[in-house]
């Protein structure tokens, strides 16, 4: 144990030899102690030992205006660590039998005697002693778990998305691991294919130098909302996310990787819907949707970037996206059509449409601050569109109509 400064006594009687007595009978240094007050009542035995934060009392049971039982009964609760040892005469011997019951260490009788006074104060010692190392092994305890959380909430992530938890004990992680204690909004994923090549151009030191600082970045971009980052046992970085990000976000992501690092990685985030089992599926869907991902062309995942970035534009056109992307319309339109499956007129709607319902769900904008906001001048138009794609107008969905659009 390290050293500590002396344990702080008190002695309580009203009896001014007692005090001296009990004072003078044993050599405190000796065991660790140190006599800071006494006290003649009970009432100012409570003051200082509160003010001072007495770790012993020794405690008659007759002091006047609160006697020893009351004394205690208020300390145990103002002072819970305080040890108490009780003065008493024979004659008090059952009412001090009665205060053991309530927890105090030991008696001690009067007159006082010097062995057995030594013997009680040794014992309350090593009380002390035993209850101030539970502290620091606790306390070193704390530290190391504190050190080690990030690693914990590694590994229960792994297994929360293997599906190796059950509902109960995901809760009981979270909570542990100090994450919110309800299902996520939104997972994703982070891929970056020179982690999966089989003749990496790279050494492994400068991979997972380049992974950790993708992993800065996204933290950095995701920073104004509540998640936690980990890798899966392939190298992938998975996000889970408690508050839902605007769909830009994966782009913004694979921008600012591009820009600084020089280096291409796919980002996909889907919405979790259901309990917190559902992680897992979710997971899987994202795995795969990034493994898709890579047989896109350049071409293809930089047009559904822009895309991202420059839907609520209502002057947005085939011709000008095209400009924008240096390829010929017609190009572009057949590359939109083989490999993302859309034409561009309907990847454009599909987009403002999902990020319509985004703000249908998560704000009080009107119609038409929603249909401005997503690319549309006018609001019948952007009613029509919606209705077109949903099932139900605009107003219908907010009042509770549950729809999904397919991908």
């Amino acid at each position: 144990m390290t050293n500590r400064a002396p344990y702080r006594v008190m002695i309580a009687d009203d009896e001014p030899i007692i005090r001296e007595g009990i004072r003078d009978a044993v050599d405190w240094t000796e065991l660790g102690m140190e006599v800071i007050h006494e006290a003649e009542d009970g009432e100012e035995a409570l003051e200082l030992a509160v003010r001072d934060g007495m770790d012993v009392l020794l405690v008659d049971m007759n002091m006047p205006f609160l006697d020893g039982i009351g004394l205690m009964k208020r300390l145990r609760i103002e002072l819970p660590d305080c040890r108490f040892v009780i003065i008493t005469g024979h004659d008090e011997f059952a009412y001090a039998q009665e205060a053991i019951r309530l927890g105090v260490e030991d008696y001690i009788l009067k007159p006082v005697n010097a062995d057995h006074l030594r013997q009680v104060l040794s014992h309350v010692k090593d009380e002390l002693d035993n209850m101030q190392l539970q502290k620091e092994y606790l306390e070193k305890a704390s530290v190391q778990l504190n050190r080690n959380i990030p690693l914990l909430r590694d590994r229960f992530c792994k297994d929360w998305i293997e599906g190796q938890l059950t509902p109960a004990e995901i809760g009981e992680q979270l909570e542990f691991l100090k994450l919110p204690v309800s299902c996520p909004q939104q997972f994703g994923v982070i891929r970056w294919p020179e982690m999966s090549m089989p003749q990496p151009l790279t050494s492994e030191g400068d991979r997972q130098l380049f992974l950790f600082a993708i992993e800065n970045i996204a933290e950095e971009l995701l920073q104004p909302y509540r998640h936690v980052m980990f890798r899966d046992p392939q190298d992938m970085v998975c996000i889970v996310l408690w508050d839902a990000v605007p769909e830009a976000a994966a782009a913004e992501i694979e921008r600012n990787v591009q820009q600084y690092l020089k280096v291409t990685v796919q980002v996909y985030l889907e919405p979790i819907q259901g309990e917190l089992p559902a992680a897992a599926a979710v997971y899987r869907s994202c795995r795969e949707h990034v493994y898709r991902e890579s047989q896109l062309s350049p071409l293809a995942r930089r047009a559904r970037q822009l895309l991202l970035e420059y839907y609520s534009s209502p002057e947005l056109t085939l011709e000008a996206f095209a400009a924008e992307l240096q390829v010929s319309p017609v190009y572009l339109s057949r590359v939109l059509k083989k490999e993302l499956g859309s034409s561009f007129v309907t990847f454009v709607t599909q987009t403002r449409i999902r990020r319509a319902i985004q703000l249908l769900n998560s704000t009080s904008c009107s119609i038409h601050e929603i249909a401005e906001q997503v690319g549309y001048e006018s609001q019948h138009y952007f009613s029509t569109a919606f209705k077109k794609v949903v099932g139900v107008s605009p107003n219908q969905y907010r009042k509770g109509a549950a729809f999904q659009i397919e991908d």
